[in-house]
């Protein structure tokens, strides 16, 4: 009787650690699944961030591998080092004078991408950022030769087909957007982008776009639909041209920045999300700015992307999306939006649940993120010795 109740034992306790094995083996598949395709934006204006090498942590734990920098922060790329991370790293407006100098745009590749590319992997440079909505002509004029001039010299330093050239827009380079079909671009600015696109085509780059629905609703509440917008159930509009019918605000964005390039003579062009966000608290004069609405946006939008969608004018393109941000940025100027579209508190703690148990945990230290496939290797190894 005591023999079969020991064997009886050992039943539950091989069942047990089958159980525990196959709930650590999906838990890594599902978090692998769930953050294919997603790339995050890592600002740092603030002075309360976590260091590089806590934060290099804390992706590998949402096994997040595409990340978009601002600038080419050394401390940064060398704490990814060895980290299969794909970064895009950016050139700041201030500098885009300097760059149209190929001299000066040589040293700043041999100095700020050159160095890095045997352990840290860099697949993009944006130089300037959203320049082509300010109002500094002289700015808008530097863009395209200061991508010239960078290109030029990844070329020299044969780095051209490892690295990208591209700079990103807001959507306010349109003069229209919705039907999305009738996408155009503004009409002075066409002397700016019309060579820019043919630079594109040249190179086969994309085309980098900051898109926030959250501006639509937020300038216009009582005619904007919250749920169109959040990705929530609605009827969505249809575009009468091309009897497409469109379920949220980003799509339609994304569709007509397509015919916007269309009507420039360019179908070679693949138009990317350099950002895209929803702030978690505003001030009394933005409505929508919450923590509900900012998980049901990037909650929605994660789903999305884990399902490969295509917009409905590219269904076979999946829409490669950035979402802002990793953390909020308690320096940023402008209204406190600003310094609200974090998914992350400073330290470590998510914002608000985004419904996908695991996906986004809180900050963890090196020691646990190893823990887990030893723990693992611990269990197969027990249930091998006790089972067979």
């Amino acid at each position: 009787m005591r023999r079969r109740e020991v064997g009886s034992g050992m039943s539950s306790f091989c069942i047990l650690c089958r159980a525990l094995l196959l709930l650590l083996t999906l838990s890594d598949s599902l978090l692998h699944t769930l953050s294919l395709g997603i790339g995050i934006n890592y600002g740092q204006i603030a002075n309360n961030l976590p260091s590089p090498s806590r934060v290099a942590y804390l992706l590998r734990s949402l096994n997040i591998s595409r990340v978009k920098l601002y600038d080419a922060d050394p401390n940064v790329l060398q704490a990814f080092s060895n980290s299969n991370v794909d970064f895009i790293v950016g050139v700041g407006n201030e500098y885009l004078y300097n760059m149209t100098d190929p001299d000066k745009a040589r040293d700043w590749v041999k100095q700020h991408v050159q160095p890095h590319l045997l352990q840290t992997k860099i697949t993009c440079i944006t130089v300037g950022n959203e320049v082509f909505s300010g109002n500094d002509t002289q700015l808008k004029s530097y863009v395209l030769p200061a991508m010239q001039s960078i290109y030029d010299a990844l070329v020299s330093f044969q780095l051209n087909e490892q690295v990208n050239i591209t700079t990103a827009h807001s959507l306010a380079v349109l003069a229209n957007s919705f039907p999305p079909s009738s996408g155009v671009f503004k009409e002075d600015l066409a002397e700016y982008i019309q060579p820019l696109l043919n630079f594109h085509s040249q190179i086969n780059s994309p085309f980098l776009i900051n898109a926030y629905p959250y501006f639509a609703y937020r300038d216009d509440p009582n005619e904007v639909s919250l749920n169109y917008v959040l990705f929530e159930p609605n009827q969505g509009l249809t575009d009468p041209s091309t009897n497409l019918n469109y379920d949220n605000m980003l799509y339609a964005q994304v569709d007509a920045v397509y015919s916007a390039i269309k009507a420039m003579g360019h179908t070679d062009i693949e138009v990317r999300i350099s950002e895209t966000g929803w702030p978690s608290k505003g001030g009394p004069d933005e409505p929508g700015a919450s923590a509900e609405n900012a998980g049901l946006y990037n909650g929605n939008l994660l789903r999305r992307i884990e399902e490969k969608q295509g917009t409905p004018a590219k269904p076979s393109v999946p829409i490669d999306i950035f979402v802002f941000a990793l953390f909020n940025e308690n320096l940023k100027p402008g209204p406190v939006s600003e310094r609200n579209y974090g998914l992350y508190y400073p330290d470590g703690t998510p914002v608000y649940n985004i419904g996908l148990q695991g996906y986004l945990p809180q900050l963890v230290s090196s020691a646990k993120i190893n823990e887990l496939p030893l723990l693992g290797l611990m269990l197969s190894v027990a249930m091998c010795l006790i089972c067979a």
